[in-house]
């Protein structure tokens, strides 16, 4: 994808905005904590140190579908980006939420906010009372819910104090509920998928990727510009489609990378998702295969190491599962421009071709 200055540096400075945007509704919270006691205002502390920086994925997608379809004369852009920095806020919620699930205490390399707590713990004069064993753990990790149940409130506030009319803001509260509900339903398929609970099938798969990434990473912030920009509901669910469709070809192709891709370019484990027994696309369609029972003994092992993981990637080729999922993408990406008609305005259009640009030659 070719990119020109001009654009890398409006998008330099929509990044700004956004972060100042966000340093505001972070700030005002940080100095009310401190009512609080020290533990509750460190929260926050933390909290602004992780959010901001960040890629700003899905406000940038939203300010820039927001900019391709506002009509001439709009006075929603200040709105628009304080929508934005509170999709940010709410990315961030949904992530500490689930490395507490997980287990996590790194992201990207640094100590996430429990790291960083579970840390802290440690360094901390001992309790007048003793400390238990493991309540270093537990306090972070309690941190970590706290911490996404405030942002989530932040999130709702930010929706609810938006200066709209009543309708559109109330489109936009019930896009928000409709986005945490599926987010929730695609964490809690996917726990069940990875402990046995839930039938690893390949269409309850395939939902789980859809709640958990297409809808809030891609539905939510495209129709949130649409319906911050006006439109009428025909665009907005063209795009929220286009937006799924999107979605789940993103996730398939993390997938696809994660088990076959170049460690050194997509910077992850390359055989984590096997270690963890993550239940993908890639495995539904090996469990189909006479394949399966020279890969299951060593799916889900934590100590899996780099011959067995090769072993069972080579399998994995050769039963078809790769080109299977590649296949699941093609047919995502063909679904999506089907929808690229007269419905979809052009400037509105030639974000989501840019967005779909990205997935070709994607590494990481």
């Amino acid at each position: 994808m070719t990119v020109t200055s001009g654009a890398v540096r409006s998008r330099t400075d929509l990044c700004a905005t956004i972060e100042n945007e966000l340093g505001g509704l972070i700030g005002k919270r940080a100095s009310a904590a401190t009512a609080y006691g020290p533990n509750f205002a460190r929260l926050w502390a933390l909290a602004g140190r992780n959010v901001l920086g960040g890629k700003f994925v899905r406000p940038l997608l939203l300010m820039e579908m927001f900019d391709a379809l506002k009509q001439t004369g709009s006075k929603q852009r200040e709105t628009a980006i304080s929508i934005a920095a509170a999709v940010e806020l709410l990315h961030y919620a949904f992530l500490l939420h689930d490395d507490v699930i997980d287990g996590d205490l790194v992201r990207r390399g640094h100590p996430n906010l429990i790291g960083s707590l579970l840390a802290e713990a440690g360094e901390l004069p001992d309790s007048p009372h003793g400390a238990r064993a493991g309540s270093g753990l537990h306090w972070a990790q309690t941190g970590g819910i706290l911490m996404g149940d405030m942002l989530l409130a932040a999130t709702h506030q930010a929706f609810a104090r938006a200066d709209l009319p009543q309708e559109p803001r109330l489109r936009l509260l019930d896009l928000l509920e409709h986005t945490i509900n599926e987010t929730v339903a695609g964490e809690q398929l996917d726990v069940g998928l990875g402990d046995g609970i839930i039938a690893p099938d390949l269409e309850t798969i395939l939902v789980m990727c859809g709640y958990k990434t297409a809808t809030y990473t891609f539905e939510l912030p495209l129709r949130a510009a649409a319906t911050l920009a006006g439109a009428d509901f025909a665009v907005e669910a063209a795009l929220a489609t286009a937006g799924r469709h999107l979605g789940l070809a993103f996730q398939l192709q993390d997938d696809l990378l994660s088990t076959f891709g170049d460690p050194r370019r997509h910077g992850k484990d390359p055989f984590s998702d096997l270690r963890e027994g993550k239940e993908t696309a890639i495995i539904a369609h090996a469990r189909t295969t006479s394949a399966w029972p020279d890969i299951e003994p060593y799916f889900g092992r934590p100590g899996l190491n780099s011959d067995e993981g090769q072993h069972v990637r080579r399998h994995l080729s050769d039963c078809g599962a790769e080109a299977f999922v590649q296949g699941l993408i093609e047919e995502q990406v063909r679904a999506f421009n089907t929808l690229l008609t007269s419905t979809i305005p052009p400037g509105a259009r030639n974000v989501l071709l840019d967005l779909a640009g990205q997935l070709e030659g994607r590494q990481s």
